[in-house]
């Protein structure tokens, strides 16, 4: 499973010009799920997530995480984070899980995180969405379950 994490102090998803997220300051997570993934995966991010010390404290150091400052989260899916695109010029999605595979997992991660008491904007799975974000700082770390990098 990998993730973009993005500090931000609001974030939008948009369908068809319809609203399915909106959150005020925390972390927009663009996640991306491949093959064998599992809950063990899923339980990984939302750890990492939740307690990524990517906010600043009252000596500008970031120290604080999203439980921290009681941040919300707008969780994306995003297939593309398994694009590879070693080779020619076209990126390949083979690493990418199927949607019957990636849809409950990322489903998962978002009632993980609902269950800690956070509050979860999302995207719409398989849609042609609209992000919308104020990075704030910029911030942005990648994670990766398998801790390839």
């Amino acid at each position: 499973m990998r993730a973009v994490v993005q500090r931000v102090s609001s974030s939008r998803v948009t369908v068809d010009e319809r609203v399915t997220g909106e959150v005020k300051k925390g972390l927009l997570v663009l996640l991306g799920v491949t093959h064998d993934d599992t809950s063990k995966d899923v339980d990984y991010m939302v750890d990492k997530v939740t307690n990524l010390r990517i906010f600043e404290d009252e000596n500008d150091k970031m120290n604080l995480s999203l439980k921290d400052i009681e941040g919300e989260v707008m969780a994306v899916s995003q297939f593309t984070l398994y694009g590879d695109a070693r080779k020619g010029r076209r990126p390949s999605f083979s690493d990418a899980a199927r949607p019957d595979v990636a849809n409950p997992l990322y489903e998962e991660f978002v009632e993980k995180l609902r269950a800690q008491g956070i509050t979860v904007g999302t995207g719409e799975f398989g849609a042609h969405m609209m992000v919308e974000l104020t990075n704030d700082g910029p911030v942005t770390i990648l994670l990766e379950s398998k801790k390839a990098f």
